[in-house]
């Protein structure tokens, strides 16, 4: 085999990404690719004319490498003012605009590829530059600080993933004009302002190094996080918890805005399995509360916490997000967003691509039209959807019949939002556990054409794939539902309910022993879990005739939620297999209190079960709790 001869070199490395290129591709591929093709041509002419080499174009994705620093950071200006102008000849929501970062550094030659930090760095720059803008590192400041008349913007350090010591960053300014004139003057001061500004400078210095040493012995240091003291072992790819931004406007009432900002981002990251994702219900328990992150990341057992704000004003908003290693108490980077209203889910994808580019994530083509993919672009319906989630999360009666309204209200509005009408599926399915449905088989019917009409609009979408699993189980086709199912926690790894749903259909198909590390896994991901995650959990053990193991979920589950109806139920029919009538009746009585209009034959002839025997003796067991 011959030996592939690799060299180190030092190069100056600029990289380039396109900013919100995932929305662009989804309102409109075709010109998306056609500008994207044009502005690399631009590009790729800049480069060569500058004497650069183009190393790589992937995607939305630019890397080119220079001898000299200096024509680097000149094809970088030129690039973007070139690109600018372009610009001017698109209407504004399909300009098309660059981030630019540029490192100096050691690199590994590799035929006509190139690897090392050197890359690594420039790329992470590249993020932290504002779309049409350029960043470098201080290697590359350093070198042509003296050599170019542009104006530069320290931005302060930050943390590259896999690079010991953190990166100086500065801005380069794209007013060249100004910036050379405003240099040019600085190079040449009279003495006696010299003497003035050397004055000044020392006095600035000692009052900086005052307040640092003020603060030093006044602010607290950031506590990081301890290994030894998290409730569950960390995940071995990384593990993240975002936060409920916070609402920073003067009306509560736009709670429900900064809380579909935070479900968007968790559920984009939500089906990425490289990573680890905690579930919104377990985040959201600490909503309205001064937490720290480390206790956030020694609570759920992660190493990164996401935290932001949301002030939302008539047409625009003003979002803030910092990820921080709840580790190290390193900020790997923070950013601040001032848009208009209609740009908040272009906001949402890059907030998630920012994480991911921290993670060292890549994602194909594919990846990327799956997971930002709107199921809808008007804000009203999504944040309905949102709050009728809520009802969900609480599930009786009640609660079932508010979800329906909102559900239904959102279809009437949004014709062609799948989620939607998966929801309103998902109600019909829990009339029919809950007791409350005058005909069951009409009730399965209707989930079931909610349901196709779903996967008609989006195939894409998990939820219509875990209520279709569903239906199919009720309707006696074990291998299609958990197909299904599968299907669906494949399209969302890191899903925590369908991975609960998955799990208690695999009970249904009598294969407890099969779901049982499933759900262990979607209580890993949502440690704060509803009741409902136990209770399924209580189904298998039951199933496996361990009744105690059983019972301890179930008493779990009614301490964390008492109104659950579905624990009660349970936990009185596990009294009974273990020989606690006493309890059994007073399960009994508090499943008849929260729901009156509960029958055990209509529970018994709408229950899935490919097991008859376990189903007729859990059956027998409500009846001996006192259950009609």
């Amino acid at each position: 085999m011959p030996i592939i001869k690799t060299k180190r070199k030092l190069t100056a490395i600029l990289s380039a990404d396109v900013v919100g290129y995932s929305r662009l591709m989804g309102e409109d591929e075709e010109h998306t690719v056609g500008t994207l093709n044009s502005y690399r041509e631009i590009m790729t002419r800049l480069i060569d004319k500058h004497d650069g080499d183009l190393v790589d174009a992937v995607g939305d994705n630019l890397l080119a490498q220079f001898t000299s620093i200096v024509d680097a950071v000149r094809c970088a200006v030129k690039i973007q003012s070139k690109l600018k102008k372009q610009n001017e000849n698109l209407s504004e929501n399909r300009r098309m605009f660059f981030r630019i970062g540029i490192n100096i550094g050691d690199v590994i030659q590799d035929n006509d590829r190139i690897y090392g930090d050197g890359v690594n760095i420039a790329a992470r720059i590249e993020s932290l530059a504002e779309p049409g803008g350029i960043c470098i590192s201080r290697g590359a400041y350093d070198h042509i600080k003296k050599k170019l008349n542009f104006g530069y913007e320290y931005i302060g350090e930050h943390n590259v993933k896999n690079i010991l010591d953190p990166v100086r960053v500065y801005k380069v300014s794209m007013n060249t004009e100004g910036a050379e004139k405003e240099n040019a003057e600085r190079a040449k001061p009279s003495p006696r302002k010299w003497a003035l500004s050397a004055i000044l400078g020392l006095t600035i210095m000692f009052a900086i190094v005052g307040y640092q040493i003020y603060q030093k012995l006044t602010v607290p240091k950031f506590e990081p996080a301890s290994i030894e003291k998290m409730a569950l072992p960390l995940p071995d790819k990384p593990s993240i918890a975002v936060l409920p931004f916070d609402n920073l406007s003067d009306d509560p009432e736009q709670d429900y805005f900064s809380d579909g900002l935070t479900e968007e981002i968790i559920t984009a990251l939500s089906k990425i399995n490289e990573i680890f994702v905690i579930a919104r219900n377990s985040t959201f328990t600490y909503k309205g509360k001064p937490v720290k992150v480390q206790q956030v990341a020694q609570d759920l057992g992660v190493r990164y916490v996401l935290e932001g704000s949301v002030r939302k004003g008539k047409d625009k908003i003003r979002i803030t997000a910092q990820l921080i290693d709840a580790l190290t108490g390193h900020h790997l980077w923070a950013e601040r967003y001032d848009r208009k209203l209609k740009d908040i889910f272009a906001v949402q994808d890059e907030i998630t691509m920012k994480i991911l580019s921290a993670f060292e994530v890549k994602l194909t083509y594919g990846e990327q039209t799956r997971i930002f993919k709107k199921g809808t672009n008007n804000l009203d319906a999504y944040l309905k959807v949102l709050q009728g989630f809520v009802y969900f999360g609480n599930l009786n009666p009640e609660n079932n019949q508010n979800a329906r309204r909102i559900f239904e209200e959102v279809i009437f509005q949004e014709p062609n939002y799948a989620i939607a009408y998966t929801s309103l599926a998902s109600v019909h399915l829990n009339d029919i556990w809950l007791g409350t449905s005058k005909s069951p088989i009409e009730s399965a019917l209707r989930a079931e054409e909610l349901a196709k009409k779903a996967l008609s609009i989006d195939a894409t979408q998990p939820m219509s794939h875990c209520v279709m699993g569903a239906i199919s189980i009720y309707k006696g086709d074990w291998e299609e539902g958990i197909t299904l199912l599968y299907k669906a926690v494949e399209l969302e790894p890191n899903w925590a309910f369908g991975l609960q749903t998955l799990g208690g259909h695999l009970c249904f198909a009598d294969k407890p022993k099969e779901a049982i590390p499933i759900i262990e896994k979607a209580i890993r991901l949502n440690p704060m879990a509803s009741s409902g995650y136990f209770n399924t959990m209580a189904i298998a053990y039951r199933m496996l005739g361990q009744y105690d193991l059983a019972i301890e979920y179930l008493e779990k589950g009614v301490q964390r939620n008492p109104d659950y109806f579905f624990s009660r139920l349970n936990l009185s029919a596990c009294y009974i297999m273990a020989g606690q009538e006493q309890k059994a009746y007073t399960q009994a009585k508090e499943v008849i209190g929260l729901n009156p209009n509960f029958s055990l034959d209509q529970f018994a002839m709408m229950l899935p079960s490919k097991n008859q025997e376990e189903k007729n003796m859990l059956i027998d067991a409500l009846r001996m709790a006192g259950l009609k």
